[in-house]
């Protein structure tokens, strides 16, 4: 008997596992803790662009629950933006996003390091009067954050990851790029080095 319903009660708390669904226009459109949701739109500019992947992007707006009580709200700090953009498939996404933040970070201005937020691990980007926390999932790129922000809330990467588990590698903005759709099976060639220039034959 007692084995039947301790049986039960991992089946229940199982079911309860795992992680929040993923939203069908990409984004929460509802409160996440103590920020609010504002606004939702469909956007047709791909930050991440994969050649031959075709994509979609949704933003939402999200307010802080106190800038809103107060009388004059509100400043762009007080606003975190969420971008979702979805992929037809997953190939090319992971080394698309890993290629974006190494030439961000080669440009002046912006710092991208690589950071663990609640578990996931993410590209943290800041510059230009902007605040960005970056992953790419499986068939998903996300990107949350602002401008006029110097961090970016722990807990919206939190609920955004359980959303979108992140699948960046360990070491991603230092180590070979990962493969794309054309070199499954082919060794990656290798980056171009400004300090030791080989010929392209």
């Amino acid at each position: 008997e007692m084995r039947w319903c301790l049986l039960g009660l991992f089946l229940i708390l199982g079911a309860c596992g795992g992680h929040p669904p993923q939203p069908s226009r990409g984004v929460v459109e509802a409160d996440l803790g103590s920020w609010k949701y504002r606004r939702y739109q469909n956007v047709l500019d791909i930050e991440v662009w994969v050649e031959g992947n075709k994509a979609e992007a949704y933003t939402a707006s999200y307010v802080a629950e106190a800038a809103e009580k107060r009388a004059r709200c509100c400043d762009d700090k007080d606003v975190v933006n969420v971008f979702v953009t979805r992929y037809e498939k997953d190939d090319g996404v992971l080394r698309e996003t890993v290629k974006l933040a190494r030439r961000l970070a080669a440009e002046g201005g912006y710092q991208v390091e690589e950071t663990k937020i609640k578990g996931a691990r993410a590209l943290a980007i800041n510059g230009h009067g902007e605040s960005w926390v970056m992953w790419p999932a499986k068939k998903h790129v996300i990107k949350v954050g602002g401008r006029g922000r110097d961090n970016v809330p722990d807990a919206m990467v939190a609920s955004y990851a359980e959303r979108y588990p992140s699948v960046l590698p360990g070491g991603a903005l230092e180590g070979p790029l990962p493969p794309g759709p054309q070199d499954k099976g082919k060794p990656d060639k290798e980056e171009y080095d400004p300090n030791a220039p080989k010929p392209d034959l």
